[in-house]
């Protein structure tokens, strides 16, 4: 199954995935701020998924890497988010700057890393940002916790079956310039809510690569 898996992933790199919302033409303001961040999945330990086996298309030992941002930062604090931060002029691009920000962050080898491909951009308006999404795959796994607690405040693996679950699945609804704005959210053992660009990039790579069953889109929560 995990071999399965890669290959979706592969597919869902070289084909792209669509972000809701997404432009299709006309001027889009450019934020001023870019960033990457490390969309990492494998088969990161024994830890198995709390969804019911069989009720979902994905194995229970797959996971991905997230981690809980510290209270004190500016934007998005105390979110769950992928490791990553903004690139520097010394990065090699995108993936060079989610590779380093990820082994500051948490810790891990770099070599184990195979990076399959980057996503298309994501404006995070909040922060004047426009993020790239590298998907990559855990080909040997090395320990990580957090490295800085300034940053983050915690490093976990969350399976992608309890992800997928029907019932961990809903909407937050949000401001959003004048408006609000429906956005995904993934409910985790422990009261851990993934919403916000996590989400969204998380829901569109599930979706893309085939994981997602139905579930209830009217179903709101609270961040």
């Amino acid at each position: 199954m995990t071999t399965d898996a890669r290959a979706d992933l592969v597919r869902v790199a070289r084909d792209g995935v669509r972000w809701p919302g997404a432009p299709t033409s006309g001027r889009v303001p450019v934020p001023r701020r870019r960033s990457a961040v490390l969309v990492l999945f494998g088969v990161l330990d024994d830890v198995g998924a709390h969804a019911a086996p069989g009720s979902v298309p994905v194995p229970g030992d797959l996971d991905v890497l997230l981690q809980r941002r510290s209270a004190d930062l500016a934007h998005h604090p105390g979110q769950v988010a992928f490791p990553g931060g903004g690139v520097d002029p010394e990065d090699d691009g995108p993936v060079g700057a989610a590779l380093r920000e990820a082994v500051e962050e948490t810790g891990l080898d770099p070599t184990g890393v195979d990076v399959l491909g980057t996503l298309a951009d994501v404006p995070v308006p909040v922060s004047d940002n426009l993020v790239t999404p590298v998907l990559a795959w855990w080909r040997r796994p090395s320990a990580v916790a957090a490295v800085d607690h300034r940053e983050a405040v915690d490093v976990f693996r969350a399976p992608v079956a309890d992800l997928v679950d029907p019932a961990r699945r809903a909407v937050v609804v949000h401001p959003a310039g004048r408006g609000r704005v429906r956005t995904p959210a993934f409910e985790l053992e422990g009261g851990v809510l993934v919403w916000g660009f996590t989400a969204l990039v998380l829901s569109g790579v599930l979706d893309t690569a085939g994981w997602s069953v139905p579930w209830d889109t009217s179903r709101t929560v609270s961040p």
